[in-house]
């Protein structure tokens, strides 16, 4: 039961992250179209995340690249990387907490790795 509570609030963070980074994505689009100010750099972003079967990893990767503005590139489950492109790159560490917090903490419930 705990698990369904689990995997519904992960569904409603989710849904709240894409509503507001497509927001944030529009605006950084007529910003840049609009040529009244120059658009905030894009990054490449290494983000370390907690360990995690492959199944928990991949289900991050996709939740992070159908989150506007931002995309899963690689995903090193021994180093428990994700490399991720993100176009605006001007506040990296609100977007590792975002992801943090919007998406791991529950992932890391659902798909964490079992100690031996």
């Amino acid at each position: 039961m705990l698990k369904i509570f689990v995997a519904l609030l992960l569904l409603l963070r989710f849904l709240k992250a894409v509503v507001l980074s497509g927001v944030q994505t529009v605006q950084v689009i007529l910003r840049a179209s609009t040529g009244s100010r120059t658009p905030p750099p894009a990054a490449f972003l290494r983000l370390r995340f907690a360990p995690m079967s492959p199944m928990g990893a991949s289900l991050l990767g996709c939740m992070i690249t159908l989150t506007p503005g931002t995309t899963t590139l690689d995903i090193d489950m021994e180093k428990h990387e994700i490399l991720m492109h993100v176009l605006d790159a001007s506040d990296l560490a609100s977007i590792e907490q975002g992801i943090r917090s919007d998406f791991e903490r529950s992932l890391i419930k659902l798909f964490g790795e079992q100690r031996a």
